[in-house]
Formats: C-alpha cells, structure tokens, sequence
C-alpha cells in the first residue's frame, strides 16, 4: 500500500500469513483467514466465520479495539467500483437494525473488490 493511498484511507490487501502472524490470537480453531486489509493503523479481516475489524486508537496506538461482526448479522452490503478519476473503491455493510451502514471502508483501486464482493455474498448468503 502507499503511504498516500493511505493517507487517503484506502485500505490495501495484507496476506494472509502477516494477518495470521498478527492478529491468529482473535482466530478460534476451526476459523481461517479468507481476505486481509490494511489502513494505516487500522486492519480488517474476512474470515469463513466472520468479519474482523481492529482499531488501533489513541495517538500511539498501544489501545486496540477488536470488533467481529458476523455474517449472519450481516442485512445487505453495498460495493462500489473505481472509476477514472474516482481512484478507490468503497464496501458499505448494513448490520440488522440499523439504517445508516454500519461498516464503511475504501480501497486502493488495485484491491479487487469483487473478490470482497464473492467472500461476503458466500458466507452472507449460505
């Protein structure tokens, strides 16, 4: 990821071994890491079970807030692609209950965002 797309807030794929690396504590043992994504600070993770957001906060980052949404929970979801002069993408997820989406985040236009699109359809939808 660049530092200006970062800077932008546009998050950028991590591989799978760095998120497991990082983050394999939050995994429970039958759960695996489908798609990673990082901010500057902050990281979100698709797994087959759920949807993992982590928060670094404060102006160190040394406070974390760590939240799982799960697909289940998960009422409709929203993708928009990059354009040309439009240079991110944006996922829009609606948890049940709420009217406004709950998860908004943008991605570098070298995320494949219909690859995003085919992880939440098949764990939302099944």
């Amino acid at each position: 990821m660049g530092f200006f797309s970062g800077l932008l807030g546009n998050a950028a794929n991590v591989s799978q071994e760095q998120i497991i690396k990082d983050y394999g504590k939050l995994l429970i043992d039958s759960e695996h890491v489908e798609l990673g994504f990082k901010l500057i600070r902050d990281t979100f993770i698709f797994t087959n079970k759920r949807l993992i957001l982590i928060d670094k906060q404060g102006l160190t980052g040394s406070k974390t807030e760590y939240r799982s949404i799960t697909y289940k929970s998960i009422s409709r979801f929203s993708i928009e692609t990059a354009g040309t002069f439009d240079l991110d993408a944006e996922l829009k997820i609606w948890v049940s209950g709420e009217i406004n989406p709950s998860v908004k985040k943008q991605f570098s236009k070298s995320v494949d965002v219909y690859e995003v699109q085919k992880v939440l359809a098949h764990y939302v939808l099944n």
